[in-house]
């Protein structure tokens, strides 16, 4: 075997290990994201919560995204088609998120809406805000290795759970503590900017201009 023979072959193997190494993050996604969406949109649903129910929802669309990126990642090749459908799509996702969160919020203020005190939601949201950095960063040396837009994209989605969690961990802490009602669907209302930029970025293509 010549030795360009033996390059192509420990290069073929390395990529087969950093893929298998993504697929086993975004399933890992997969799991967390389906108990998370349980947990707090039927939290959620019992306390009033809209913050709470966003963040359930956000963990649903992460869901998705994780399974468009296992599609991604099923490819051995630099597939350029499908890095960009699954970059489009985790794009999509975002922007759906920031359209129901909007809505939701929106008519809890208008109707004046109060939540109940949520245990659940705060524990949840403390639990979410210590995995959800350590995952992204994984994500991001993975996406880096793969050079995969697509999974910088993810990884941000899964940066955005952590920055979503502080939010909502600090509307609830102001509702249980203060009692300030509103303090739930002003959270939420701050998330939205924060999603759409991602969706944005996403459709455009912005995702991973470091992984280059």
């Amino acid at each position: 075997m010549s030795d360009q023979e033996k390059c192509s072959c420990c290069t073929s193997v390395d990529r087969s290990r950093q893929l298998q190494h993504g697929r086993k993050l975004e399933y890992f996604t997969l799991g967390w994201n389906m108990m998370e969406a349980v947990v707090a949109i039927g939290a959620g649903w019992f306390a009033g919560s809209i913050a709470l129910i966003g963040f359930g929802v956000d963990s649903v669309i992460e869901s998705l995204s994780g399974a468009v990126l296992l599609w991604r990642l099923s490819s051995l090749d630099h597939d350029q088609s499908r890095e960009k459908i699954a970059l489009k799509l985790v794009g999509v996702s975002f922007l759906i998120l920031a359209a129901y969160v909007t809505f939701d919020a929106l008519k809890s203020l208008i109707s004046h809406e109060p939540p109940e005190t949520s245990i659940v939601g705060i524990g949840l949201s403390i639990l979410s805000l210590i995995v959800m950095p350590f995952l992204a960063r994984a994500k991001r040396l993975s996406a880096s290795a793969l050079e995969s837009r697509a999974m910088k994209a993810d990884s941000k989605q899964t940066d955005l759970c952590a920055y979503l969690s502080a939010i909502l961990l600090a509307g609830l802490l102001l509702n249980a503590l203060f009692g300030w009602w509103w303090a739930d669907p002003a959270a939420a209302l701050i998330m939205v900017p924060i999603i759409v930029r991602g969706g944005l970025e996403g459709l455009r293509g912005e995702a991973c201009d470091d992984c280059r």
